[in-house]
């Protein structure tokens, strides 16, 4: 294949390429990029030069804009940000006001409505489910408290929920051509997913395990190892570049932020696991404000997630959960399915096992999120011969829409009641 038709391809991927996809693009930039506009136009919380971090709901939107966020944990998002910080002061003459918010969410807004789009391609191009089905899904999951949040928020999480769900669909791709993952790919997957956050990178290597007869040629599997050597060796030298090779740095900075972050016990562990880590991200529940300062005399209100305190609540993320593991079950054999339960462990042993950020962990949902529409749409997949379980899934999918609907609408009135007290 030519450069040309690669690259051709390449853009066929990344961007809408059909009717659908753009009205579906069209549609979320609109919807989003209004509530976007105007939080940006008529608050400062998107970005406020003196709160460094945790104006609401953890997220560190100054922190992350000004110098990418920590080198432990996002090693190469420091020249990313750099890169979007300069392009955007280009266009406001250097000004960090309301147009410096402005383009700022809507830069989210494009990836986050981007991110959509790759979803509804995963369904359509290869679970292949009819229309109907596609924008019920792509519907039900642009309601995700993650997706509303990370649509107006200059993050990591933001660019990595694009960028995971894009991979996970490449990988597709390459698998229903019985094709193996280029090396240029996991080369660039590795420096922009890690780089943005680090401990994503597993992810990118993942689906190398299950290229096909991997295991049964040693010409194959030395070419899979080369590959992934290949892709961590750049990664590191990029990263050690990055801290001028004060690898010592990375342990101890590693250390303390463990220490920080793992160590919260005000809430049971069983209820921040099911609220915030599996809840959070799909369903908002109430909120509480605390006073924080930034280190340098400025006080501000910050705002962050309760755990569930309604019974419905709780019963609609165990909903979720219970379709997430039939699917999971049900299509054992796809290999597909094995990829994505395999990136959502990793993300499960990280703040479930191992408690970092389990107290925020709803924060994290970029990374994991896209799981649940895709398994909901295997799940449609494997029963496409039994047209009352389809009616069953399709009402389920409907009913849950609604009610993540109401709920999540509800709370951004609470959310917009904050922003109006603290920060116009």
């Amino acid at each position: 294949m030519s450069i040309k038709s690669k690259f051709i391809n390449f853009f066929k991927i990344l961007f809408p390429a059909s009717f659908a996809e753009l009205g579906i693009l069209v549609f979320f930039l609109t919807v989003y990029g209004i509530l976007g506009s105007y939080i940006a136009l008529n608050y400062r919380i998107i970005f406020d030069s003196r709160i460094p971090w945790d104006a609401y709901f953890s997220f560190d939107n100054k922190a992350i804009v000004m110098t990418g966020g920590s080198f432990e944990r996002h090693p190469l998002s420091y020249y990313f940000f750099n890169w979007i910080r300069e392009a955007v002061l280009f266009f406001t003459n250097g000004k960090m006001d309301v147009n410096f918010r402005l383009i700022l969410s809507w830069l989210s807004n494009f990836i986050i409505s981007l991110s959509l789009v790759q979803v509804y391609k995963y369904l359509k191009n290869i679970i292949r489910l009819p229309l109907l089905l596609n924008l019920l899904i792509v519907f039900f999951f642009s309601l995700f408290s993650t997706n509303i949040l990370l649509s107006f928020t200059p993050e990591t999480y933001t660019y990595t929920l694009f960028l995971l769900v894009l991979f996970n669909y490449y990988t597709a791709i390459k698998f229903q051509k019985d094709g193996k993952i280029a090396g240029s790919a996991l080369v660039l997957a590795g420096i922009t997913v890690g780089g943005l956050t680090v401990t994503n990178i597993v992810k990118i290597f993942i689906p190398v395990a299950f290229e096909k007869n991997l295991f049964k040629s040693w010409k194959k599997f030395g070419n899979a190892v080369f590959r992934v050597i290949l892709s961590v060796g750049v990664f590191v030298l990029l990263y050690l570049n990055r801290i001028d090779f004060k690898y010592q740095n990375i342990l101890s900075k590693s250390g303390e932020q463990y220490e920080k972050f793992s160590n919260v016990k005000s809430t049971p562990i069983w209820d921040m696991v099911y609220s915030y880590f599996f809840g959070g991200n799909i369903l908002f529940p109430s909120f509480f404000i605390r006073e924080k300062h930034n280190m340098k005399g400025f006080y501000f209100k910050a705002i962050f997630m309760e755990t569930y305190s309604t019974a419905f609540a709780y019963i609609f993320i165990g909903v979720i959960l219970g379709i997430v593991l039939w699917s999971y079950f049900k299509n054992f054999k796809n290999k597909l399915v094995q990829i994505l339960m395999l990136s959502f462990l990793v993300d499960i042993a990280i703040h479930c096992v191992f408690r970092f950020g389990l107290h925020t962990s709803y924060i994290y949902g970029g990374h994991y999120v896209f799981i649940y529409p895709l398994l909901l749409g295997w799940l449609f997949f494997a029963y496409s011969n039994s047209p009352k379980i389809i009616s069953f899934l399709t009402s389920i999918t409907g009913i849950m829409t609604v009610y993540l609907l109401l709920n999540n609408y509800h709370r951004m009135i609470d959310f917009f009641e904050f922003l109006n007290l603290y920060y116009r």
